[in-house]
């Protein structure tokens, strides 16, 4: 694959400085541009231990509850393999069922912004290295499954909770074009706040060091997709008329509540797949706790994006 830019006319594409950059680097930058490790072997049984945590404990909202404290300590680790199998489907529904769309709709210039072949091109490279995303936290959830000798299933999982609240906005939308600037505003607030949700599972050295260092290969392209997206989104701003714009900006803020509202669907899902009792006094007590409901998602940038766009 050439590292080349594509041939352009400087006085009539529209592009930035930042997506030039990005395009002219992503072959030295990219994970799926990199040799794919090795999931099975002697490499991977050095990254792999069975007597660490698959996913870290200060993430579990009822940890220390008195009924999560009352269980053994198989049950409370099968549910610790649970969660990263469900923190692996949401990465993947969310990239497969938000971003990629509206990556998508980007590549075609559905907004009719007049992009040039290099913007297009920073979108493909994002889009590549969404599929390679998938495909390296399907990975991951494999090999747990396969260690821990269990079929911890994503279909006993309910879809991410942001996937759901895109898709009745979507469902709701009163035209094609209301729609697709909800999926435009959704993929942004995607992009610009995973690197925080990947923090979660990056920054924690007590997990898995495969786990940790899949979430921290995913992270490393998130920092340039945050970038494009922002770009991007800027430059479709900037072509809209005011009514389009309106409702841009509303979407972007829907999905910021998408993404930062807490959602135990996943947790009661994975309790009742072990058969807790008392699973549902439990997250009662969690929702009722605000301690407890913790924001996994740092959606502060899309703040600093709609000041810089002046809304």
């Amino acid at each position: 694959m050439t590292g080349r830019l594509p041939d352009y006319d400087p006085a009539d594409p529209v592009e930035t400085a930042v997506i030039r950059g990005l395009v002219r680097s992503w072959p030295r930058r990219a994970t799926v541009r990199r040799s794919e490790p090795q999931l099975d072997g002697p490499t991977m049984d050095e990254l792999f231990d069975p007597a660490r945590a698959d996913y870290p404990l200060t993430l579990v909202p009822f940890a220390g509850h008195p009924g999560y404290e009352r269980l053994d300590g198989p049950t409370r680790a099968r549910i610790g393999a649970w969660a990263w199998i469900a923190y692996n489907k949401n990465v993947m529904d969310v990239e497969q069922y938000v971003v990629t769309p509206g990556f998508g709709l980007l590549f075609r210039d559905a907004f009719g912004t007049g992009f040039s072949d290099v913007a297009r091109a920073s979108v493909v490279q994002a889009m590549v290295d969404e599929e390679y995303h998938t495909l390296m936290h399907l990975n991951a959830s494999a090999l747990t499954r396969r260690r821990r000798g269990r079929p911890l299933a994503d279909a006993t999982l309910p879809e991410a909770h942001a996937v759901r609240r895109h898709r009745e906005a979507v469902a709701a939308a009163p035209d094609v074009r209301t729609a697709a600037l909800t999926t435009l505003a959704c993929a942004t607030v995607a992009e610009t706040s995973i690197g925080d949700y990947l923090s979660l599972i990056a920054d924690d050295e007590t997990i898995q060091p495969v786990n940790r260092a899949t979430v921290v290969l995913h992270r490393r392209d998130e920092c340039a997709h945050a970038s494009v997206a922002t770009e991007m989104i800027a430059l479709v701003h900037d072509k809209l008329d005011a009514r389009d714009r309106a409702v841009l900006v509303a979407a972007l803020r829907d999905g910021v509540d998408a993404f930062t509202t807490t959602d135990l669907s996943v947790w009661a899902a994975i309790l009742d797949a072990e058969g807790v009792a008392g699973a549902e006094a439990l997250l009662r007590d969690v929702a009722d706790d605000p301690d407890r409901r913790r924001i996994m998602q740092d959606c502060s940038a899309v703040d600093r994006m709609l000041e810089r766009l002046g809304e």
